[in-house]
């Protein structure tokens, strides 16, 4: 008898090895793959989202666009074809959130540096002072790097109604004029079909990890 189990206990311990890689296979091949919800105007804080939209429950995506960058080019949609991209909206004299949000957002640009899939775009919410002057000096200070991260100005109109009915980032404010808009910290993630995936806390390092966290999410996406 103990001669019949030696003989075999080899092919127990291989039997069992295969059983085990098998079950954790099917366990793996049964979980659910997350997946990042695309945003709606009507899932959004109604603050930041112009009127027109607000009961919009499909089929929004980012508008077309034609901004000035850092180094005076143009950038357009087509910069941004079939690519992810981070978007937020600022100003190069704010003295509060900004900082902490350009920090940030230069930790994203570090993290997919070698990454040809996905970009980044900043919209200066004070155009009229963020001349692309301005935006080259705050670039350089701020260690923009040109190939992976637009910093963008152009028509006020153009920025706050891609604020408002776009991105759904910024709130209006109506005291100095009709495009007058009070910015927030969000960063927002955009696919290639330019929906909304996400929106994150810029100044919160936590949600800096979620952020990243979901990009890889989302580039998964596209290899399934």
């Amino acid at each position: 008898m103990r001669s019949f189990f030696a003989k075999y206990k080899m092919f127990g311990i291989v039997l069992l090895i295969l059983s085990s890689i098998i079950i954790v296979l099917f366990y793996n091949a049964l979980q659910p793959k997350k997946m990042l919800p695309v945003y709606q105007p009507s899932m959004v804080d109604q603050s930041l989202v112009d009127s027109t939209l607000h009961y919009k429950k499909k089929y929004h995506s980012i508008a077309d666009f034609e901004l000035v960058n850092q180094n005076g080019e143009t950038i357009t949609q087509e910069n941004y074809k079939d690519k992810i991209y981070v978007a937020d909206f600022f100003f190069t004299t704010c003295p509060t959130i900004c900082p902490i949000m350009t920090k940030n957002m230069a930790e994203v640009q570090d993290a997919i540096l070698e990454d040809d899939d996905i970009l980044l775009l900043s919209h200066s919410v004070t155009p009229v002072i963020d001349s692309v002057p301005q935006l080259k000096k705050y670039a350089l200070e701020k260690g923009v790097i040109d190939a992976k991260w637009n910093l963008v100005t152009g028509d006020k109109k153009q920025i706050y109604q891609l604020a408002r009915k776009s991105y759904l980032a910024v709130k209006n404010d109506g005291d100095g004029g009709p495009y007058d808009m009070i910015h927030t910290e969000n960063f927002i993630l955009v696919d290639k079909e330019r929906r909304i995936r996400g929106f994150y806390d810029g100044t919160n390092s936590e949600e800096i990890a979620k952020l990243l966290e979901d990009l890889e999410t989302l580039k998964a996406s596209y290899t399934e």
